[in-house]
Formats: structure tokens, C-alpha cells, sequence
């Protein structure tokens, strides 16, 4: 102990942290992530400007560990069951700092977590906890324990998630930082309320917290020898029988409520056949193909979805430009089957093709509005002229879903993709697929090696 009101010197980890590189790094982080402003008001457009005038006296109140962050702001996000996800967004400065705390603390952590747990660590992905699934379904683990944790986020105990942290972090002015982000508060409708626990969703810090405290159940699972797959709070356990799917499922929930002091909602917990499943966003199949592995497709609430969004981007009285509608839908649909590849769909992804490029036609056929304008655009586009003037009576109609299934000889597909710009869905899919394919050839075959 240093006497009277001497200070120990800042420890380097946080100088680190603070050093100009890692802050740029923060910044630029923060940007790409987008999201909305803070209780302040402040957008991540402003983070610049507000950097270079304030920063100097942040840095400092880091430094005398007197920095006291502003509350998190209450937001609710409509799940697919139709319940609320409760996030508490950061304000931008705060999630700056946050960003280039996990950049110094994830390397120091990363050794300590499971090799079964995939969510929010680097290198890793969903699509690698979804495969390590189709895996052990294919080494004969028909069971499942599919664990549902209620509100993870927001039950989180922070006596047991700092003495957690202490046991592999010894920097103090880092550990003060965690300890007062977790006590920054909530600000709901106006009214601020404190955070006695959990650790909200919507900061870059949450994530790597909830590793941390999870980090204990991965180890109880691999010590009773378990075959699990974890990403963040959804965690399913294979088993080869149903009675031992039962037993597993009545242990791993007192551990978890007991030991962990966590919620689980059993209503939504359940002990069953791996084979019509759920796990991320996929639904298992069979549990072994032609590549060794199982096989496995979107879940219909996520088929729904998707469905949904379609609507809402070619709805036909959006007032947007053709070529604006066609961005957002490409960029939808290739964020959609760069997820969901591995899926075995392609007859309902030929269908739903069919659908979206009648959408499409749908959509121009409103856009042009008049017969002259119509064909005009239906001639720039190289319809050909007999086709017009089979239409030739049809061409002012404002029949908008009828005229669109008679536009598909006219306005063909290849008009679509190759003129509009429209993605080609089939021939996306079958390529992320064979990709994703040949990548579970190349696993099972480094693993049939490292067995031998």
C-alpha cells in the first residue's frame, strides 16, 4: 500500500489500451458497427470532432480512475416469437472506450475460454458451432439438450462476474472500468435506474462478459464429458439416449440456477431427438449426408422471415427508384444465403427466385405508371416488339400482380439480372453451397488424419 494519498502508477495495460494506435482502431470499429446515438444525442458520425475536443480530459479522468460513464439507453427489439429483446445502447464515447478495452482484454481472455464455445471470439462463427453439431449428430449423438437461458443478458451477477474477471485479470484500472460500466446505470423513458445486474446488450464489452461468465459452465461440461456446442447463451448438449438427454437436462439446469445464478426458462427447454431441432437459426434434418455430416435447413420462423422482409422491399408503392429497391434486395438476399448456405433448399429457393423476380416485374410496372412510358422502358430493356404488341392492350393496365406473371416472357429473367442488376439467387446459392461443402470435405478429412 502506498501511504497518505499517494497513487499507485497506472498499470501498462491501460496505458495500452489508451495508446493513440489502439484508439484508432476503437474508432474506426465503432464506425463500421454504425448503431444508434446515446442518451447524449451523439451520433457515431460525430465521434471525430468530439474525440479531438474532449479527449484529453477523458484520458486524464481514466488515468485518476475518477471516469464515470453515462447510463445505457432501454431499447426494445421485436424477436421472432413475438416477445422484446431489451438492449441498452451506449453512448457513443462510451462504446469507443469499450471497443478498445475488448481490443487489449480479448487476447488476455481468449486462451482461458472453451474450445465448444463459438459466439463472439474471433476466427470463429455460427456456422462453426452449427457444423460442430451436424458432427456429433454424425458420430451418433441422436439426443439433444437444447438449454434456453431467460434474459441471460440482463441476469447476469456482478459479484460472480467480477471475481471472475479477478481471476485472470490483475490490471486494476481495467477491472475498475468493467466494474463501473456494469454499474453505469439504465435511463428508460426519461427515469434512471440502476443496474444491480446483468450486462446489457448493445456494447462492444457485453459480449466478451458474457464469455467470461459463462467460461465455468463450459468447464463443468467438459468435466463431466459432454459433447456441447455453445454461442453466447444458446448451448445445446448431445447425448446418445433419451435417457441420458433427461438426466443431463435436470443437471445442467440445477448447475446453472444454483452455481450460476441464472434463469433457465423451461418452457422452451427441452430434451429430444437431434433430428428436427433448432440451433441458430437452422433446423437438423438428418444426422449424416453424403459430405459425413448432417444435414440441415432455416427454420421455418426464419423462412417467415425472410418471406416478410422480401414484401417490405418490393412493396410496389415504396416511392423508391428501381435501382435503390434492387440495391437493398440484393443486399438482403446475399447476407441471407451467405448465412443460411450450408442449408440443403434449393427447391424452395427456386420457388421463392420465381416470387422475388415477379416482385421485381410487379414493382417496374408500377414505377413506369403510363402505356407510353411502359413501353419505352420495356424497348430500352430489349423487349422484344412482338411481345408489345401481344400486350398491346394489357400495357395500360393497372393490374400490377396479373401483368407481372404475363411480363415473365417479356421482362425475362436474364433481362433482370443481366440489365437490372437483379442477383441471380439459384446461381448464388449453389456456389456459397458448394463452397460451404468443400469446406466440410477439407474438415473431415484433417480429422480423419489427425485419427489416424
Amino acid at each position: 500500500m502506498k501511504e497518505g494519498n499517494e497513487r499507485e502508477p497506472n498499470t501498462e495495460l491501460c496505458r495500452k489500451m489508451l495508446s493513440p494506435h489502439n484508439l484508432e482502431v476503437a474508432i474506426r470499429n465503432v464506425k463500421r458497427n454504425k448503431g444508434s446515438a446515446g442518451v447524449d444525442g451523439m451520433e457515431v458520425s460525430e465521434i471525430d470532432a468530439y474525440m479531438e475536443e474532449n479527449w484529453t480530459q477523458i484520458e486524464e479522468q481514466i488515468l485518476a480512475r475518477t471516469y464515470k460513464p453515462k447510463p445505457v439507453k432501454r431499447v426494445e427489439i421485436p424477436k421472432d416469437n413475438g416477445g422484446i429483446r431489451l438492449l441498452g445502447v451506449p453512448c457513443v464515447i462510451d462504446r469507443v472506450i469499450q471497443q478498445a478495452m475488448v481490443q487489449v482484454l480479448q487476447p488476455i481472455f481468449e486462451p482461458t475460454f472453451s474450445e465448444y464455445s463459438y459466439g463472439f471470439r474471433p476466427g470463429r462463427s455460427a456456422e462453426d458451432a452449427v457444423r460442430k453439431a451436424q458432427e456429433y449428430m454424425a458420430e451418433g449423438y441422436k439426443h439433444v439438450v437444447d438449454l434456453d437461458l431467460s434474459k441471460f443478458f440482463d441476469m447476469v451477477n456482478h459479484d460472480l462476474l467480477m471475481s471472475l474477471v479477478d481471476r485472470t485479470l490483475e490490471d486494476k484500472d481495467i477491472r475498475r472500468l468493467i466494474y463501473v460500466y456494469l454499474k453505469s446505470g439504465i435511463m428508460t423513458n426519461g427515469c434512471m435506474m440502476e443496474s444491480d445486474k446483468g450486462t446489457p446488450q448493445g456494447g462492444p464489452l457485453s459480449p466478451l462478459l458474457s464469455n467470461i461468465y459463462l467460461t465455468p459452465y463450459d468447464k463443468e461440461l467438459e468435466k463431466r464429458g459432454h459433447k456441447f456446442v455453445r454461442y453466447a447463451d444458446d448451448c445445446n448438449i448431445f447425448t446418445k439416449s433419451k435417457y441420458s438427454a433427461k438426466r443431463v437436462k435436470e443437471s445442467v439446469i440445477r448447475f446453472l440456477e444454483c452455481r450460476m445464478k441464472l434463469k433457465v426458462n423451461m418452457e422452451k427447454t427441452e430434451a429430444r431427438r437431434a433430428v428436427g431441432s433448432s440451433f441458430l437459426g437452422f433446423t437438423f434434418t438428418t444426422t449424416k449426408s453424403r459430405n459425413g455430416l448432417g444435414m440441415c435447413k432455416p427454420k421455418q420462423k426464419k423462412i417467415e422471415k425472410f418471406e416478410q422482409r422480401i414484401r417490405e422491399i418490393t412493396k410496389r408503392n415504396r416511392g423508391v427508384s428501381a435501382k435503390r429497391m434492387i440495391s437493398e434486395l440484393n443486399s438482403y438476399l446475399r447476407g441471407w444465403i451467405n448465412y443460411y448456405a450450408r442449408g440443403y433448399f434449393k427447391k424452395w429457393l427456386d420457388e421463392k427466385a420465381q416470387w422475388i423476380r415477379r416482385r421485381v416485374r410487379q414493382y417496374m410496372w408500377k414505377l413506369w405508371k403510363k402505356a407510353d412510358s411502359r413501353k419505352k422502358h420495356l424497348r430500352e430493356l430489349g423487349v422484344p416488339q412482338w411481345w408489345i404488341c401481344k400486350y398491346q392492350e394489357g400495357i395500360s393496365s393497372n393490374r400490377y400482380w396479373r401483368m407481372a406473371g404475363c411480363l415473365g416472357s417479356g421482362l425475362t429473367k436474364s433481362i433482370l439480372h443481366e440489365k437490372l442488376g437483379l442477383l441471380n439467387i439459384e446461381e448464388y446459392y449453389r456456389v456459397k453451397h458448394n463452397e460451404r461443402m468443400e469446406m466440410d470435405r477439407t474438415y473431415n478429412s484433417q480429422l480423419e488424419f489427425v485419427f489416424i
